[in-house]
């Protein structure tokens, strides 16, 4: 495989790229345009960077059509999100408010409440998992303390404990008291007798 310099001093440049890169991706992209450069096959390419026959030549072209400036990895685009930006303001906003009497009495919103509020009030259709991952995006964490019930009242808990009666480690009068010290329900005849 062999590629010739598009620019004057592009060898140079490539250099001194591959010297300072730190991502090792991005390295090997400009070290397959260099090998291929100096005359080396595709194989030996390959088995110098440990990398596809694919990857070495998508990235010779790359080069032979762009330039040093090609030599890069787009961002990946993934999968358009199903929300417009106000649509995602709004279910945060909906999630940070809280439970409503449409979300039937539950005292948190969980992934799968989630879903149902979006496909229910915005025709949205999401995975647990792809709601999780917009739960992130929109910097809700889905990790919180257990949440207090609207219906809890700190006073009526305060005077049942107040009212509750004690627990004693003293036995019951009303239990018979056991012969035995060990406390095990054998009873005293059953032992083997020794002959």
């Amino acid at each position: 495989m062999h590629v010739t310099e598009r620019q004057p001093g592009d060898w140079d440049a490539l250099r001194r790229r591959i010297r300072r890169e730190s991502d090792a991706a991005q390295r090997d992209r400009y070290r397959v345009v260099l090998l291929a450069a100096q005359g080396h096959a595709t194989q030996a390419i390959q088995q110098t960077t440990a990398r596809s026959r694919g990857f070495v030549q998508r990235w010779v072209y790359t080069y032979r059509d762009g330039g040093i400036g090609a030599i890069v990895a787009g961002k990946p685009s993934g999968a358009p999100t199903k929300l417009t930006p106000r649509q995602e303001a709004q279910f945060k906003h909906r999630l940070l408010a809280g439970p409503t009497e449409s979300d039937l009495g539950v005292c948190t919103l969980r992934g799968k409440d989630a879903m149902r509020i979006l496909q229910d009030e915005y025709g949205k259709p999401y995975s647990l998992s792809g709601v999780y991952e917009l739960l992130h995006r929109l910097n809700l964490s889905c990790l919180k303390p257990r949440p207090r019930h609207r219906k809890q009242d700190p006073q009526a808990q305060r005077r049942w404990v107040e009212q509750a009666p004690f627990l004693s480690d003293a036995p019951n009068a009303d239990t018979p008291a056991s012969g035995s010290r060990s406390g095990s329900r054998t009873k005293p005849a059953s032992v083997n007798k020794a002959h």
